[in-house]
């Protein structure tokens, strides 16, 4: 089957799946694609079992795209410039600190305490693997997608300040996230060095220099579009931004991540205040929600229809239903300790904690670090976790986000 065969297919299934959560289901829209996708990989696991021909190459198409690549090195770049392109900097910079404590000190403390109990919960079971693949299990579902997490952010109703917490802190802790996630595999395959100090320079150069690769690349771009007052020509140069830096923070070993996130927020203030007509802004703000919805689109159908090629054993279940309860309460602790800190010196609105905690959804990223994961004895287990995490995250946690909220606001009343 060549590229363009299974794109086209991805794209029908996305374009009915769309109609069909439009005009019967009316979910949110990440969520609505994720439940067709996985009712339709549940009936053909259960045709295959009843010797239903045909299954087996449904199974094989799945298996043929590469969900790590496509994620972790295409689809990311233009699916973060597009988060961030909408984010308003002077809300995100009033609530800086708690964004940079909970993407920071957030991620390193849930990627211990899941980490060590996945990994203590997985040999009470009989299954014995090494700590390192359980911090490596906690890195790489610590960090809150924001694929996920915005998309189901629209419509939830949270106050401004919290939205702004929520939003701020799932663009940037995935960057940390993924660079925690390299360090941890390095040392896990004897590739990185375990020493403290080095690793803290690794992360240090990873993080500010994706930020300044971003904040730069920004400006540059923003320099350009004050010179012009053609819209198709702007749009072009933002598709180029998004995957040029993305592509460059790769290749020069910074967080391509961040480093995208730091593009979109200059362009999306900066550019759009002083380098845009108001026809380019609509123009461009149309574009890149089609663009976000578009790629939204297929990246959760390909997250229902993985099911199909994901191997797993009753055990491995077992252990994937207690790593749902054991991420949920390291995200409760992981976001109320430094919450009940920074209550000292700064408000947080009521309910802070447990929304924060109901909102941190996982998503396509997690799945995709979890894939690119070389093989070993542990990796179905990683996998087969990942996925279950993911989709209670996404069909739970997103279905009952706006409840959770609301709940909390009718009691401010």
């Amino acid at each position: 089957m060549t590229i363009f065969q299974a794109v086209a297919i991805l794209l029908v299934l996305a374009g009915l799946a769309s109609y069909l959560n439009y005009r019967y289901l009316g979910l949110p829209s990440t969520i609505g694609l994720m439940v067709i996708a996985l009712v339709l990989s549940l009936t053909t696991v259960l045709l295959g079992k009843l010797g239903v021909p045909g299954v087996r190459l449904a199974a094989d198409l799945v298996a043929s795209i590469d969900f790590s690549e496509t994620l972790l090195h295409g689809m990311l770049a233009f699916l973060l410039f597009a988060g961030a392109l909408h984010v308003n900097f002077n809300d995100l910079r009033s609530q800086l600190l708690p964004v940079a404590v909970l993407s920071t000190v957030g991620v390193a403390l849930a990627t211990a305490l899941i980490g060590v109990a996945f990994w203590a919960t997985a040999g009470a079971l009989g299954v014995e693997m090494p700590l390192i693949y359980g911090l490596l299990f906690g890195a790489l579902i610590s960090p809150t997608d924001p694929v996920a997490v915005l998309g189901v952010l629209k419509n939830a109703g949270a106050v401004k300040s919290l939205e702004t917490k929520i939003a701020g802190e799932s663009l940037f802790n995935d960057g940390i996230g993924v660079v925690v996630f390299l360090t941890l595999l390095g040392i896990a395959t004897g590739a990185g060095d375990p020493v403290p100090g080095s690793v803290a320079v690794f992360l240090l150069k990873e993080v500010l220099g994706g930020a300044v690769l971003g904040g730069i690349g920004g400006y540059a771009v923003y320099r350009m579009l004050r010179t012009v007052d053609n819209y198709p020509v702007e749009i072009l140069l933002t598709l180029a931004l998004a995957a040029g830096t993305y592509s460059l923070g790769e290749y020069l070993h910074v967080s391509a991540p961040i480093a995208v996130v730091a593009a979109g927020l200059v362009t999306g203030n900066h550019g759009r205040e002083f380098g845009m007509s108001e026809k380019t802004r609509n123009h461009l703000d149309a574009f890149w929600e089609l663009t976000d919805e578009f790629m939204n689109a297929v990246l959760f159908i390909l997250i229902g229809v993985e099911l199909l090629v994901i191997r797993t054993t009753p055990r491995n279940l077992l252990i994937g239903a207690a790593a749902v309860v054991i991420v949920l309460a390291a995200r409760f602790i992981s976001v109320a300790v430094p919450v009940s800190l920074m209550r000292y010196w700064r408000k947080f609105s009521h309910g802070a904690v447990p929304i924060l905690t109901w909102a941190g959804l996982r998503g396509g990223i997690s799945i995709g670090l979890a894939l690119s994961l070389p093989l070993s004895p542990q990796r179905d287990l990683l996998i087969g976790a990942t996925y279950m995490v993911v989709v209670f995250s996404v069909l739970v946690q997103g279905m009952t986000l706006s409840r959770v909220i609301g709940h909390y606001r009718r009691r401010d009343t």
